[in-house]
């Protein structure tokens, strides 16, 4: 627990995070600052009257004098007026990092390019099952100090890359990098590696480090050690054991689920249930409630999720994949009878979309491109290549060319803000034309 007593505070960004933020200083007798870039941020109205708000910008006096800044992840920490404070020796911490300093409870943590939320959810579903009290949060669902309000036996965290940034004093039970795929590249000038070690951050400390046996990007700076538990496709300590048409999840030399048993479907959601059984054995919640838990997990909204089903037409809704590691894993073992009419686009975050290529080959494809990088994305295939401005536009050009055996997939391989207020809105917009074309 420590103490903010006395401390000039500061906190920048709003929305819910931001009044968490402000909420948590109230309550420990600290009435702080706050500013956002944006002249009406979300929240405002539930600001205090008597918290000092600076909006527009950023107030380089206010954070020059402040003790403490509480850094919204929208905020890079190379931000001109962060930088200027951080070298006057201000102190700048992210909403985890006080988080960390207030739990009393077990911490399990998740990051990764993809699939990050899906096994938060599912550790939290494990847990339920069990019948512990957790709290679930952080880059999903509730921020993460909201969750202190209610005591948990387990705390079950998804953390950004941004998130970690900020964060020095995660002590996790369990923690987890799940893959690491190129994704905000426009936040990461230095690249790959600068993104990695980012998140590299969730191992330190750590009592147990669940590694993808898959992607060596996984893995702590000095290689596997003796706190390392893998999972992984073909090999790792949980792994897929595929044998007369069917798949288990595998623990060790034990066959403990047949993945017929799922509502979940898909390699790549096989690989984060394994993910999930890794981080609650770990934690030790009893195996048995897990594996129900796994049986019954319906999935999260707007990952992979069908959308509409008509004559024979499958429109499946996979708006969450906001980056091509995403898009990758939707298609990679995608088996489709008849042909799949695929929805790229969006703001690519600078990102290199030609791994793609390689799903992109066979006649029984055709792409469709909207949004702001769409001429980019028709690059990968042009012969087959419809370019919109919008989703709808794109939709709209499919619709009375689908049969029976199709599928009409949404997963964009890009952020929505280029023309929605989320990857949630995108999603709902599909579906509601879904229903509306097909």
């Amino acid at each position: 627990m420590a103490e903010y007593l006395d401390k000039q505070v500061v906190i920048i960004g709003l929305g819910l995070t931001g009044l968490s933020c402000v909420d948590f200083f109230v309550a420990h007798g600290v009435t702080p600052r706050v500013m956002d870039t944006r002249v009406v941020p979300p929240g405002l109205e539930k600001l205090p009257k008597d918290v000092e708000r600076w909006l527009g910008s950023l107030n380089k006096e206010w954070l020059l004098n402040a003790d403490l800044i509480i850094v919204s992840p929208g905020i890079a920490l190379s931000t001109p007026e962060l930088s200027a404070a951080a070298e006057a020796g201000v102190e700048i911490i992210g909403d985890i990092e006080l988080f960390c300093r207030e739990a009393q409870a077990p911490i399990v943590a998740i990051t990764g390019s993809n699939g990050k939320s899906t096994v938060t959810t599912l550790v939290g579903e494990m847990a339920k099952a069990a019948g512990w009290s957790v709290g679930i949060g952080g880059n999903i669902g509730l921020p993460a100090l909201m969750l202190l309000e209610h005591p948990a036996q387990l705390y079950v965290l998804e953390l950004s890359s941004f998130q970690l940034e900020t964060t020095y004093s995660l002590h996790a039970a369990a923690a987890t990098i799940l893959n690491v795929t190129e994704d905000h590249m426009d936040r990461y000038p230095l690249g790959m590696q600068q993104y990695r070690a980012a998140k590299l951050k969730i191992y330190e400390n750590a009592g147990v480090c669940v590694v993808n046996a898959d992607d060596a990007m996984t893995m702590p700076v000095r290689g596997a050690d003796a706190r390392c538990v893998s999972f992984g496709i073909d090999v790792g300590d949980y792994h897929l054991n595929r044998q007369q048409g069917s798949t288990w999840l595998r623990v060790r030399r034990d066959k403990v689920l047949d993945t017929a048993e799922m509502k979940l479907s898909g390699q790549h959601n096989y690989t984060n249930a394994l993910a999930a059984l890794a981080l609650a054995d770990a934690v030790g919640l009893p195996r048995a409630s897990s594996l129900t838990a796994l049986i019954n997990f319906n999935g999260l909204a707007h990952r992979f999720q069908l959308a509409h089903v008509h004559n024979g037409v499958r429109w499946i809704n996979d708006s969450k994949a906001t980056n091509v590691g995403s898009t990758e894993a939707a298609l990679n073992g995608l088996e489709v009878e008849g042909t799949l009419w695929l929805l790229l686009g969006g703001d690519g975050k600078s990102a290199d979309f030609t791994p793609l290529k390689r799903y992109l080959q066979g006649d029984n494809l055709r792409l469709f491109c909207f949004g702001r990088d769409r001429a980019e994305l028709a690059t990968l295939r042009p012969e087959i290549t419809t370019q919109t401005e919008t989703l709808a536009q794109a939709m709209a050009h499919i619709a009375p060319q689908v049969k029976a055996g199709d599928m009409v997939l949404l997963s964009p391989a890009s952020a929505s803000l280029d023309q929605f207020k989320n990857f949630e809105q995108r999603g709902e917009v599909f579906t509601q034309l879904a229903r509306e074309l097909g």
